[in-house]
């Protein structure tokens, strides 16, 4: 009995300890635990956002069937259908001279990327040449200077094998000083040949540098030409309401019944066949631009160094831009602020 009591004082321990590895494997399986929600959060917020985009397209889908809808039995009404072709003709009209100023800009800035390529590269090409000229002259001299203390070192050791005899023992000692201050010397030079040589190659490897685009002046100079060209599109038009009619149009998602009876819109829209074929007219245009230019580079402002887009406020026009001589006795009409007003959408044209 003693004995079992004295057996009850011991305490076994009968749990496996845990290991190293076990408690990595436990830390691993919670950390990719936290990673799976986590990215289970991520899909349902992607999914939701997913849903959400599908119920805007679905509203806008709706609302462009209606838009077809309505179109179509508008179209299907004599008295309806004419307001809904002049319509669309105004809004082509407009798009005309959008898409005229942005094939006119397009090209001049192809034009004007070109030459500033062409500048770029023959200034690369000048500062290369510079720097090789310099750099090769650099390792001439380098080579001279080794190949004459080549020549020198040369000659003193030939100097030293003729000195065989016991009694030159000092002139040898003295000549080997004076030859191994010029093999220090020839060291010297030769690491400022390998230097030279190095320098060379360097210039040989160096890369084209990456064109930057447009230049300031450049896209300024494009600009102004884009603000031009709107205002001689408008002048072209001048003598009609056609440009704020269209204008008006474009504000417009749905066809509208300001054109008034049939017989009026086919006026309408004979005029705007007429407006198209004066807008797309290349008869003068270049001098036309490259007058009204040279006036707007003139009064041209900027708000900060480097923007490219003048301010609306400075293109307001004077007396000289007034259109007279217009029929039937009415006042003359000023030319419209064409980037106040965002006339054939000129904004979205223009080079930042």
């Amino acid at each position: 009995m003693m004995a079992l009591r004295q057996l009850g004082f011991l305490k076994l321990n009968f749990r496996r300890e845990e290991t190293p590895d076990e408690d990595r494997r436990v830390l691993a399986l919670f950390r990719n635990r936290a990673e799976l929600k986590k990215a289970y959060g991520e899909l349902q917020e992607e999914i939701y956002r997913l849903k959400d985009r599908i119920k805007q397209q679905e509203g806008a889908t709706q609302r462009v069937q209606e838009m077809l809808s309505a179109l179509e039995t508008r179209l299907g009404v004599t008295e309806t259908a004419f307001p809904a072709l002049a319509f669309y003709q105004l809004r082509r009209l407009w798009q005309t001279g959008r898409e005229l100023l942005q094939r006119f800009v397009a090209e001049l800035a192809a034009q004007q990327e070109e030459r500033e390529r062409r500048q770029h590269l023959l200034e690369h090409n000048r500062r290369q040449f510079a720097k090789r000229q310099a750099a090769e002259q650099r390792l001439r001299d380098a080579q001279r200077l080794a190949a004459q203390e080549a020549a020198r070192l040369a000659d003193l050791e030939a100097r030293r094998a003729r000195l065989e005899r016991f009694w030159h023992y000092f002139k040898r000692r003295a000549l080997e000083q004076t030859i191994a201050r010029t093999r220090a010397a020839a060291a010297t030079v030769d690491l400022s040949l390998t230097a030279a040589r190095e320098a060379v190659e360097e210039i040989a490897r160096e890369p084209m540098p990456e064109f930057p685009g447009l230049s300031l002046d450049a896209r300024r100079a494009i600009n102004t030409a884009a603000v031009a060209y709107a205002e001689v599109l408008c002048l072209r038009l001048a003598r009609t309401q056609l440009v704020a009619m269209a204008r008006e149009a474009t504000r417009h998602r749905e066809v509208t019944d300001e054109y008034g009876s049939r017989e009026e819109c086919e006026a309408l829209m004979r005029q705007i066949d007429v407006a198209d074929g004066l807008l797309r007219g290349r008869a003068n245009l270049t001098q036309e631009v490259r007058q009204r230019s040279d006036r707007l580079k003139q009064v041209a402002r900027y708000r900060a160094s480097m923007d490219a887009a003048p301010t609306a406020e400075s293109l307001a026009f004077s007396e000289e831009d007034a259109l007279t001589g217009t029929p039937g006795g009415l006042a003359a009409a000023r030319m419209p602020n064409v980037l106040a007003e965002d006339t054939w959408d000129l904004y979205s044209v223009l080079l930042r």
